[in-house]
């Protein structure tokens, strides 16, 4: 009777093991009312078994575009990033993973600059110093230990005269500037986010394209590098892919930090062996002593 007994007890401590470990993972996906987070945040959606995903955005308006696109209300949060720090903390809480893909938009202020003619572009939305650094903050404070934390950043950060850098940039009446800079305030957060000692993996990508996904060959390199393709460019859908498949394989993405470009349609094979993509970089990680922070 004893030997049943302990065969039973055996038996159900395998049972729950199995259970634990195919639980869907609850995962925080910043942005989800944006482009490229919303992308990941449906690729998860229509993935139950593996991912329980909580699409954070940062109005009621965002949430009500999801729900009315049949996104669960249940599976949004309204949080504001930049001054809700609690919010944030609330949202993340019992979160294996969390993937930031908000961002600084920039927009047309209605003003042309005289000197060049060009229009001159402003962040109403929040800057990239409140919504690339501050707000990207709070949401790598607010992971729970042991948590992986994912960031959609940008190419360019070697570059700390690179044109988007620019955008939103004045020049004050003393010759000094202020706004802008949005790639340092990003590369700011991604220096935060590999001191910090979580588990880390951070995209790069180039130019984002609206565009189907699953269609080109992807290339991995690292330091804004241009080596394996002259495309400067990758799908959003491909992004978003790409982050998901770095939470399936974690072993291989965990603490990475690397760019992401795809080759044109027709030239190579679509990506679809996404441990050998993380395998490609051999190694190597962005290196964060080149470029500028704030």
């Amino acid at each position: 009777m004893r030997l049943v007994a302990v065969r039973l007890l055996a038996m159900l401590a395998v049972a729950s093991a199995l259970s634990s470990a195919a639980a869907p993972r609850k995962v925080l996906v910043s942005g989800a009312g944006g482009q490229t987070g919303q992308s990941l945040f449906r690729k998860m959606l229509a993935l139950p078994d593996e991912f329980q995903p909580v699409g954070l955005v940062r109005t009621e308006a965002s949430k009500a575009a999801l729900v009315e696109s049949g996104v669960p209300e249940s599976s949004v949060v309204v949080v504001d990033v930049m001054t809700d720090e609690a919010g944030v903390q609330t949202a993340a809480e019992g979160c294996d993973a969390v993937c930031i893909c908000t961002s600084a938009k920039p927009s047309p202020t209605g003003d042309t600059d005289p000197e060049s003619g060009r229009p001159i572009f402003g962040f109403p939305n929040g800057t990239p110093e409140q919504v690339d650094w501050i707000g990207q903050k709070h949401q790598i404070d607010a992971c729970p230990p042991g948590a992986h934390v994912l960031i959609c950043s940008s190419m360019g950060g070697t570059d700390p005269n690179h044109p988007l850098n620019n955008l939103g940039r004045t020049t004050n009446p003393d010759g000094t500037t202020s706004g802008g800079n949005i790639l340092m305030w990003k590369r700011k957060a991604e220096v935060y986010l590999t001191k910090s000692g979580r588990d880390f993996t951070i995209v790069h990508p180039g130019g984002l394209l609206n565009e189907p996904g699953s269609e080109r060959e992807l290339v991995l390199g690292v330091d804004d590098s241009m080596d394996g393709t002259e495309s400067r460019t990758v799908p959003r859908e491909d992004v978003a892919e790409v982050m998901l498949q770095a939470l399936r394989h974690s072993n291989e993405y965990k603490n990475r930090s690397f760019d992401l470009r795809a080759k044109p349609p027709g030239d190579g094979t679509p990506t679809t062996d996404f441990k050998a993509l993380a395998e490609s970089l051999k190694g190597k990680n962005c290196d964060y002593s080149l470029g500028e922070t704030m």
